[in-house]
């Protein structure tokens, strides 16, 4: 199935660029809206697959329109938060938020269409690098430590691989362990930080303190 899209940005000729550059990539757009507040009945009324969010929006910002977007809908679209910047704080805490990834303006037609075809699909758009400059410089602990101390020490391990950008299977192969069992760390994972995909898991678990901004593959 083809994914179809929300746009959310406050620029009109964002919009327009972003909508056409879809299309093309035969994506289509099922609504707009101009600011965070529009958000939630757009989607209640387009019930979209994914919703392209600008994070900064004059009115309702990118992070509060998302956090109101998956706590109102049982089912709700998967979101990617828009930017200018690739150490952008909002787009860390639209991952905080529960976004599923994040793009730059700049990126290419191509880009942007994988990126929400891959979302679409159940997958979150974790890009290992973007996520560490996001957080280098925050201080770990904070209000995720209590709940990253629940974790058992194969679940932060397979948080630490998450974490590096590898899939289930790889894991899966690293640990040299089954596909079922990985899959049973992350969903343990996941309901213990209370997150709702991988990328939201990742800044967590730097938040927390499981992982470090200088860790890297095969550490």
């Amino acid at each position: 199935m083809t994914p179809t899209v929300l746009l959310a940005d406050d620029e009109p000729l964002v919009r327009t660029g972003l909508r056409a550059l879809l299309e093309q990539q035969g994506v289509p757009v099922v609504g707009e809206a101009a600011d965070g507040g529009e958000v939630l009945a757009a989607v209640r009324r387009t019930r979209p697959d994914v919703v392209l969010m600008d994070v900064r929006m004059p009115g309702v910002d990118g992070i509060e329109a998302t956090r109101q977007v998956l706590a109102a809908l049982a089912d709700p679209p998967k979101i990617l938060v828009v930017t200018t910047f690739d150490n952008d704080d909002y787009v860390h805490e639209a991952l905080l938020a529960g976004a599923s990834g994040f793009l730059l303006k700049r990126a290419r037609k191509e880009e942007i269409a994988h990126a929400v075809r891959t979302v679409a699909a159940g997958e979150s758009l974790l890009f290992p690098e973007a996520i560490r400059r996001l957080v280098i410089g925050r201080a770990a602990g904070g209000k995720h430590t209590r709940a990253a101390k629940t974790l058992t020490r194969r679940e932060a391990e397979v948080l630490r691989l998450i974490a590096t950008g590898l899939s289930n299977q790889d894991i899966a192969a690293a640990l040299v362990v089954s596909l079922e069992t990985v899959k049973t760390h992350v969903g343990h994972i996941f309901t213990k930080l209370g997150a709702g995909n991988r990328s939201q898991a990742v800044v967590i678990a730097y938040e927390a303190g499981v992982v470090k901004p200088g860790h890297l593959a095969g550490q």
